[in-house]
């Protein structure tokens, strides 16, 4: 955005009295509710009714004394897809939430942590549910415990929450929040390459680490790692990626080094993930591949919020819904076709004596092609990132525009004579 462009979004303001901004403490209650939100369930106050009413539903499908028979499965599945319909409207909330209630100083570690609440949830899933159901007369038990969360996070936002805004903006751009109408928004970001890039680039990234997670108790069974090894190197991807997007996301708030710290992260992620891919064909291995399986968590989520707010930053004024909403999109979409790809590319193998697999009758599958795959992908788009992505802040820009505004009409009120 050049600067009469950027003028002209804030000097709307120059026509009356100077614009004061203010932060507020119930700016973290927000934040808390929607991070609770998706922990849990991985327009808040509706999104909270959903994920509970999500929730409870599917506990009747397990329940014993309602004797619901046949239909317990259509009470599950109407559950589920109650819950389903919950996360697409707080999914794209933490960079909004950011933009509205927080200073240009604090926006990406409050979107770090609103957006990294769900993989921590998914981990806690994970670790909790086998100790929760030994057995499945147990399952009652999880899906009630999993329950409360929904239940705390709706009471929550819908008694919490009063309003959209904070009565005095945080910032120069939460002061001009009024985004561009959806379409407008959506032909603005289709003509932005830079935003093209970013989300062809972070969308596979994402879909990358989605197939990670999904696929790494197969390839690893093949060489001989038992399925508990494969569940800690999924734990540590997550723990190290929640320290490291914590800890970039901090930074990023104090350099304002968006591009820089995505790019880095990018290529060492990529790195690590050919690490992973050629250890993962040896066996006893097992120390490397969970120091690769933690760096490979540790700057892949990193790049997570950060690319988020960058996104922002190269789209604006377009609505933060529209262009955080556009690349998980894109990443879903790149994740299905990833996941096709990589597990059409696996070789049936003869029974091997190490492998710890669950065999069919065809044997195991060789997943040598596939990861070796996976990494040439991740290191051709961080290049093809690296080389090719460059853009201005636009937010911050205007922003910068605003503030100097603001000191220049003080400069002005001051040196006037009252009448």
């Amino acid at each position: 955005m050049e600067g009469d462009e950027a003028a002209s979004l804030l000097g709307e303001r120059s026509l009356g009295p100077p614009v004061r901004f203010k932060t507020y403490r119930r700016r973290w209650f927000l934040l808390a509710v929607v991070c609770l939100l998706n922990c849990s369930n991985a327009m808040v106050v509706l999104s909270a009714w959903l994920n509970m009413v999500g929730s409870i539903t599917r506990m009747f499908s397990v329940l014993k004394f309602l004797s619901l028979g046949s239909q317990s499965y259509w009470y599950l599945f109407v559950g589920q897809c109650f819950s389903a319909l919950a996360q697409p409207l707080i999914i794209f909330s933490p960079t909004k939430l950011a933009a509205l209630w927080f200073p240009d100083h604090q926006r990406a570690t409050a979107n770090m942590i609103a957006s990294m609440s769900n993989p921590l949830g998914i981990l806690i899933a994970n670790l909790l549910s086998p100790a929760l159901v030994p057995e499945g007369k147990h399952i009652p038990l999880m899906l009630g415990i999993y329950a409360v969360p929904a239940v705390t996070a709706c009471a929550l936002a819908t008694l919490g929450i009063h309003e959209k805004v904070p009565p005095t903006p945080p910032s120069a751009s939460a002061t001009n929040s009024n985004s561009q109408p959806f379409f407008t928004g959506l032909k603005m970001l289709l003509r932005n390459k830079p935003y093209i890039i970013l989300a062809v680039c972070f969308g596979g990234g994402i879909g990358m680490f989605t197939c990670f997670s999904a696929l790494l108790e197969q390839i690893l069974c093949e060489k001989g790692y038992s399925n508990d090894f494969a569940g800690l190197n999924g734990a540590l991807f997550t723990v190290c990626g929640l320290l490291g997007a914590f800890l970039l996301g901090m930074y990023v708030d104090r350099t304002r080094k968006f591009i820089e710290s995505t790019k880095i992260s990018f290529c060492l992620s990529a790195l690590a993930s050919i690490m992973f891919a050629v250890a993962s064909r040896f066996r006893h291995q097992a120390i490397t591949l969970a120091i690769t399986s933690s760096l490979f968590g540790f700057f892949g989520f990193a790049i997570y919020p950060i690319a988020m707010e960058l996104a922002v930053e190269c789209s604006y004024p377009v609505g933060e819904g529209t262009s955080t909403g556009l690349i998980f999109v894109a990443s879903q979409i790149e994740g299905v076709i990833l996941m096709i790809l990589l597990q059409a590319l696996t070789v049936r193998v003869s029974e091997d004596p190490f492998s710890t697999c669950a065999l069919d009758q065809d044997g195991a599958l060789d997943w040598t092609t596939p990861v070796l795959v996976l990494a040439g992908l991740c290191s051709g788009m961080a290049c093809f990132y690296v080389i090719f992505f460059h853009t201005d802040y636009k937010r911050l820009h205007a922003e910068a525009i605003g503030a100097d505004m603001v000191k220049a009409e003080d400069a002005v009120t001051a040196h006037v004579p009252e009448s």
